[in-house]
């Protein structure tokens, strides 16, 4: 919806509001008009402009600054401020791309951010350097004797400030790189361009790679997004899911139809990466059954692929592409022998790897056996997995699927991708051990600002719980991540903050995160901020609702039934088509064709079976509804401190501001309304089975103050996503929900409200 017909239009959320009797909002776009708004919603609502969908990602592709110099900040006694021009970044004339491109980098973002003119100049020789004088001294260990004697491999860079000059001394280029870009992070968090004054760190790259996704789409790397990853520190990209990358199909799976790749966009997306110091991992699918035609073909694509790609790091091999015969979900094996699964599958891993190696042995081999069933009860056959890889291949572990917690004496599993437990999952933990025992490194996908649990989130505000996974990331020895499945990277204050957990010497976590409040929300209400993220770090870890779940990730859109609809699409119901297996194929449920089936709860309209009870198990319904009430009080009570802290900021950061309330804010909405669906069917389920005029009375009564709470609650979620354009996105599924999605959830809980229900009470008896 465009601004001015945003503007010329009243909001279905203002004329449902009206309805009911809610108070007006104040000033700005709905200026006159009445609205289900707080006043902190209304203040934030009248100071953000509307986005167009899919605006992030032009921004993103843009490149437009995050931060901006403060023209207030002064520098303290002990740092050192670079002036606004009259120094000059040096670098060695024999400099390659990487340490070339990042020297431009710094460059333009001292004089675009921070308003401070540097010349770039490449010299012959830096043996001098110890006696320049207003300089950024950049470049290897190498070329500058005496400097870096402590760093011990890639990435790994020294940084020093002296009044007269800045030296950045990396273990090699890509470590140089490093350095300046944590200049420039170290500027990012003063808004200005000053630096300690006697700053002299070591730091040591925690992780040989850390790899991500695209967060704007399939196959989209524009030049200043690749740019942007170097700085959160990212060394890699995955590249593209579900994809060989010579275009030769892979084997449909349980998942969709996944696009075909187109080998140029590889080749170039390798050039491009290249500039900025990120290497591309890429997929390998094969349906591998252990023939000998079978064999050959395998080692054929291999090869080809290999020969094509040289310049490609490694080869993920996840059993959603790359499998043995049969794929399935974990834990759906049915009768299949998972050991002998185990076996054949390893054998397919261990001929990719002696192809990959017989042409460049420093490839980098990684299986992903995410479908064999992660629950603590299956440690002994995930065990089993790794006792039969190559010894040359690098396990990829999930961190925390399948991690056992309790919730009032009953106990559940993280099903996918969450960040209620910290992990390493039972299983986990037990394949690490082994990889250990057998001298095999390990990496881990393992998500770090974001997870499946909210998954159309760019990112989840709960830092201390992030943290955590941080320390148990390093405890455990994880050399290399994949740190998002699928969602993928934009820019935010917990990515920033993972980028310096990443190499040692990183600051203490308040004192980090205090300068980051500071930044975002002005000087004086870190404090509050920090409250804000302590109660939301403690709230997630109530959370009973994990992986990608329609509770977790639509339920702000998801539809509230009374009685079956009618279909809103095609239907088979007296064809030869077999309409679930087509409902199944294509992802929709007729009643409702929003969004795809498997993020859509929705009722059993024959009345047979309790659905939202079968969405709880394992835990009872009781206990699921309880701790997503638990959860959500505890987001509220963070974001009384965190809506203080914004309406306090200065004008100058209060969009910035407003806009980190209102995805915290989105967060627990999601979970109340999540509560919500799965109370009104249950509701709704008790009805029918009811017989009692007096219970009927009761349960229409809690029905319809459901229906209003959950209006309101929708109402402000389309005003917060017609704001944020980030929100309901995930490009495994694009938008998941949109502004219009939730136009049409007020309609039909309108509907329900002022005429499904009165017509039941009238009727005087249940269906």
């Amino acid at each position: 919806m465009n601004r001015r017909r945003f503007f010329r239009d009243a909001s279905l959320s203002s004329v449902l509001a009206t309805s009911w009797g809610m108070k007006p909002t104040q000033g700005g776009g709905q200026k006159g008009k009445a609205a289900a708004f707080s006043d902190f919603d209304s203040a934030a609502f009248a100071s953000l402009p509307v986005e167009e969908r899919y605006h992030f990602a032009r921004v993103l592709a843009e490149g437009q600054t995050e931060f901006q110099r403060d023209p207030n900040a002064k520098p303290e006694p002990n740092e050192l401020a670079l002036p606004s021009e009259g120094w000059t970044l040096v670098i060695p004339a024999s400099s390659g791309q990487v340490l070339r491109q990042a020297a431009e980098n710094v460059r333009s973002y001292l004089g675009r951010a921070m308003q401070t003119q540097v010349s770039l100049e490449p010299r012959t020789s830096l043996g001098n350097w110890r006696s320049l004088d207003k300089v950024i001294v950049a470049a290897p260990r190498d070329e500058l004797p005496g400097c870096g004697a402590g760093l011990k491999g890639k990435k790994d860079y020294q940084i020093i400030v002296s009044p007269e000059r800045v030296v950045v001394c990396g273990f090699d280029e890509r470590g140089t790189m490093y350095g300046l870009y944590n200049l420039e992070a170290r500027m990012n968090l003063r808004e200005a361009p000053f630096l300690p004054r006697d700053l002299n760190t070591v730091r040591h790259s925690l992780y040989q790679t850390r790899m991500t996704l695209s967060g704007l789409g399939w196959m989209e790397w524009p030049d200043q997004y690749l740019a942007l990853l170097a700085r959160y520190g990212f060394d890699s990209i995955f590249a593209s899911g579900y994809a060989n990358p010579n275009g030769v199909p892979g084997p449909q799976y349980a998942y969709g139809m996944p696009r075909f790749q187109d080998p140029a966009r590889v080749h170039d997306l390798i050039t491009r990466a290249a500039r900025y110091g990120i290497d591309l991992y890429c997929p390998i699918l094969y349906l591998w059954t252990g023939t000998r035609e079978n064999e050959a073909g395998l080692r054929k694509l291999v090869r080809d692929i290999v020969t094509e790609f040289p310049e490609i790091r490694g080869y993920v091999l996840l059993t959603e592409g790359f499998f043995y015969k049969t794929w399935f979900g974990a834990g759906g094996q049915g009768k299949i022998d998972l050991r002998d699964w185990v076996r054949n599958w390893a054998r397919g891993v261990a001929v990719v790897t002696e192809e990959c190696h017989k042409i460049n042995p420093a490839v980098e081999i990684l299986p992903w056996e995410y479908n064999v069933d992660f629950r603590p009860s299956n440690v002994d056959v995930k065990r089993y997995v790794i006792t039969q890889l190559p010894q040359d291949s690098i396990p990829l572990l999930t961190f925390e699927n399948g991690k056992a917690f309790t919730h009032d004496g009953e106990t559940g599993t993280v099903r996918d991708y969450s960040i209620n437990v910290v992990g390493p999952a039972e299983v986990t933990e037990a394949q690490i051990a082994e990889a250990r025992r057998r001298g095999m490194r390990v990496y881990s996908k393992a998500d770090t600002w974001a997870s499946w649990q909210y998954g159309t989130f760019p990112y989840l505000p709960f830092p201390y719980q992030w943290y955590a996974r941080y320390q148990a990331l390093e405890k455990y020895g994880i050399e290399g991540t994949m740190e998002s499945w699928s969602y993928g990277f934009k820019p935010n204050f917990v990515a920033e903050m993972r980028a310096w957990y990443s190499w040692s010497d990183a600051p203490a976590l308040d004192d980090l995160l205090r300068s980051m409040a500071r930044r975002d929300f002005g000087r004086g209400s870190e404090d509050l901020v920090l409250d804000g993220w302590k109660h939301f770090s403690e709230a997630i870890r109530l959370d009973p609702d994990t992986g990608p779940t329609p509770g977790g990730n639509n339920a702000v859109a998801n539809p509230l039934f009374f009685e079956k609809p009618k279909a809103r699409t095609i239907t088979f119901n007296h064809s030869w088509t077999n309409e679930g297996l087509w409902e199944r194929n294509a992802q929709l449920m007729p009643f409702w064709p929003f969004t795809i089936r498997w993020l859509l709860f929705s009722p059993d309209f024959s009345n047979r079976v309790n659905r939202a009870r079968d969405y709880a198990r394992p835990f009872s319904l009781s206990v699921f509804l309880k701790y997503l009430r638990l959860t959500a009080d505890e987001m509220e009570k963070g974001l009384k401190s965190y809506r203080s802290a914004a309406l306090a900021a200065p004008q100058s950061k209060r969009k910035r501001a407003f806009r980190e309330v209102l995805l915290a804010e989105q967060i627990e909405r999601m979970t109340r309304s999540n509560h919500a669906v799965l109370e009104f069917e249950n509701l709704r389920f008790s009805l029918h089975e009811s017989s009692s005029p007096k219970e009927q009375k009761q349960i229409l009564e809690r029905m319809t103050t459901i229906l209003r709470e959950e209006i309101t609650r929708t109402a402000a979620t389309l005003e917060a996503t017609r704001r944020d354009s980030r929100f309901g996105y995930e490009w495994e599924a694009d938008y998941i929900y949109t502004p219009e999605v939730l136009e049409e959830k007020l309609k039909l809980l309108k509907l329900v409200l002022e005429e499904q229900i009165p017509a039941y009470r009238l009727r005087g008896r249940k269906d």
